[in-house]
């Protein structure tokens, strides 16, 4: 069968292709850019890649007209307030490409929506249901609570709370009940119902085998981890409170997190089991999904992390294009590390900075730095990096994002997701010159009028210790001695 996916380098479509490969599946890829796909993904020889963004509906290749079936895994709450709008403009331009096709069935990974007051997120998903509806293919919507996988929005949550609180004090919304699914019965639904004409024109709640309160989530993760925790209610704490506390404490952005304690007051819990005469499957326990989530970290096997997603305001989606970091009207500050020891280590240690590792010099500097940013409504440096060994083109790095990790050439860019009057880009690489090899290292910044030149100038002491000092300890760091 030929199967297109939009949404491929998302959370869930990532996890998903390998499902569909192995079972056969001539797969097809919608993305913004396919050049993201090569570089990230382990089967972009073995799928059909075809470009398009679903808010520009000129600038979406034509499906192939065979397709028998598709999943529609776009979402855009993490991106901005207006992510309802969004959704319904990428969902309406989808249905009008796809209905060019001869596809049988649309398949939607949605969230339950059972009570009748919705959060601006349920309500969003549940208009996208409706426009997919007006399709020519079938559409089958599965309606999940959260999902609990390594990588997953929810588990990065909770595992944030639990393991940096030892006392939380927090708002009503953690006893309101849910009911969380692992990642890998949702990709086992999503399979399932593909073409099976029992799921038709037809809508499943799925959900684990354990109902929960958020408080209970946390706690049962704290037992898990062996670890005493302490969960304080506190009944007034209004929902901009309580999205103020969940950003400051979690790698969250502020708007995901205001979309989040919004949609924590519906209680997610399943009404029926119909899915259970369509797929019949014996899903994981809670306790089952993070001690699989545990597994995976340790293994430093993170398939795709939610983080990795695009942050409008940041970054564009075509950052590819951007590698080349600009000349004009810019200030730099090089550094160049002559070394002799191999320079493949040299360079596995730059492809190891942030998230566990750090930054090699004066960590605190940087997390003050994150702090700072985090208090005038940036991305803070929590998110870290979704895997400690690998490394590619749009992963996150704390509060930067990978433009460029060349292996062969020996080089590594970032451009800066971190709140500034200007951009900022930071490039390592490795030289070899007349038999002499050096770690060169630039930071550069392009100031946004008065206000960006009088940054860098302010900054530029700090940048004196801080780079020559980071650069000092890449060339120099030996992982068994852990200096």
């Amino acid at each position: 069968m030929k199967v297109l996916l939009a949404g491929a380098n998302g959370y869930i479509g990532t996890r998903l292709i390998p499902v569909l490969l192995e079972k056969g599946h001539d797969v097809v890829c919608l993305m913004r850019d396919k050049r993201r796909f090569h570089e990230h993904s382990d089967f972009s020889k073995q799928v059909t890649l075809i470009t398009g963004d679903l808010l520009k509906d000129s600038k979406i290749e034509a499906f192939p007209e065979d397709i028998d079936a598709a999943y529609y895994l776009v979402h855009s709450m993490a991106q901005t307030q207006d992510f309802a709008a969004l959704e319904t403009l990428s969902a309406h331009n989808f249905v009008q490409a796809l209905d060019k096709t001869r596809c049988r069935q649309t398949i939607f990974l949605s969230g339950i929506t059972n009570d009748a007051n919705l959060s601006r997120h349920l309500e969003s998903r549940r208009h996208v249901e409706d426009v997919l509806k007006e399709g020519k293919a079938a559409l089958t919507v599965l309606r999940a609570a959260i999902i609990i996988g390594s990588g997953s929005a929810s588990f990065e949550i909770i595992r944030d709370l639990t393991e940096k609180l030892p006392v939380m004090t927090v708002p009503r919304w953690v006893n309101t009940k849910c009911q969380p699914i692992g990642i890998r019965d949702v990709l086992g639904y999503l399979e399932g119902v593909m073409l099976n004409e029992k799921s038709f024109n037809r809508t499943f709640d799925i959900g684990g085998p354990d109902i929960l309160s958020f408080k209970q989530m946390m706690l049962t993760y704290a037992e898990v981890r062996k670890l005493k925790r302490y969960i304080i209610t506190i009944p007034f704490l209004s929902p901009k409170i309580s999205s103020y506390w969940l950003y400051f404490v979690t790698s969250t952005s502020f708007t995901l997190a205001q979309s989040l304690v919004n949609s924590m007051k519906n209680e997610t819990v399943m009404h029926d089991h119909r899915i259970d005469e369509v797929v019949p499957r014996k899903c994981l326990t809670y306790k089952e999904c993070l001690e699989l989530a545990f597994v995976k970290i340790e293994q430093n096997s993170i398939v795709s992390s939610w983080k990795d997603a695009f942050n409008q305001g940041y970054l564009n989606p075509g950052f590819m294009d951007q590698i080349k970091v600009p000349q004009n009207g810019t200030q730099e500050y090089k550094v160049k590390m002559p070394f002799e020891r191999p320079a493949n280590e040299v360079f596995t240690n730059v492809l190891s900075i942030g998230g566990n590792r750090g930054w090699y010099y004066w960590d605190w500097i940087w997390n003050i730095r994150g702090f700072l940013d985090k208090m005038f409504g940036g991305v803070g440096s929590r998110r870290g990096r979704t895997s400690n060994v690998n490394i590619a083109p749009g992963d996150v790095i704390d509060f930067w994002r990978v433009l460029l990790a060349d292996r062969e050439n020996k080089r590594l860019l970032l451009y800066a997701e971190m709140k500034l009057p200007g951009e900022a880009w930071l490039e390592f690489k490795i030289i070899e010159r007349h038999g002499k090899q050096s770690l060169s290292q630039v930071a550069t910044f392009r100031p946004s009028g008065l206000w960006g030149r009088l940054y860098w100038y302010a900054m530029w002491p700090f940048h004196l210790f801080i780079f020559n000092g980071m650069a000092r300890e890449i060339v120099n760091y030996h992982e068994a001695a852990g200096h």
